[in-house]
């Protein structure tokens, strides 16, 4: 007996498998997580540290967090929308990710501190 498979089912199926968990990250875990990001970001519209605010990070595009100018030239030409997946790009690895970056953090090697960073930071968008 032979089995027929078409090009997009296998696609499909080896989409659903392939895809990060972001919807499944937990954000009171990514808030015990953030501390780590906390010695250049809050989350707090109102101010600035080292790095930008991350309120409403979701959907805006990288370099345009309003009142920041200490943007790399890297960052701000990167033409990067963050969403989930360019935020677990970036926060596994920054300095891979956008080359030029000044962000000095080495990133989140774990998949589960990104997911939960990621719905942490997603509480704080609207």
């Amino acid at each position: 007996m032979k089995l027929l498979v078409t090009v997009p089912l296998v696609a499909a199926c080896i989409g659903l498998s392939a895809a990060p968990a972001f919807a499944s990250g937990d954000a009171a875990a990514g808030e015990k997580v953030f501390k780590k990001c906390k010695a250049c970001h809050v989350v707090d519209a109102e101010k600035h540290k080292t790095g930008p605010h991350l309120v409403n990070i979701m959907g805006r595009t990288a370099g345009g967090a309003e009142g920041y100018t200490k943007y790399s030239k890297a960052l701000q030409d990167s033409g990067i929308v963050w969403d989930e997946a360019t935020l677990d790009g970036f926060l596994e690895k920054p300095k891979a990710y956008v080359k030029g970056t000044r962000m000095a953090f080495a990133g989140l090697k774990k998949d589960t501190d990104r997911a939960d960073v990621i719905a942490y930071l997603k509480s704080f968008s609207q």
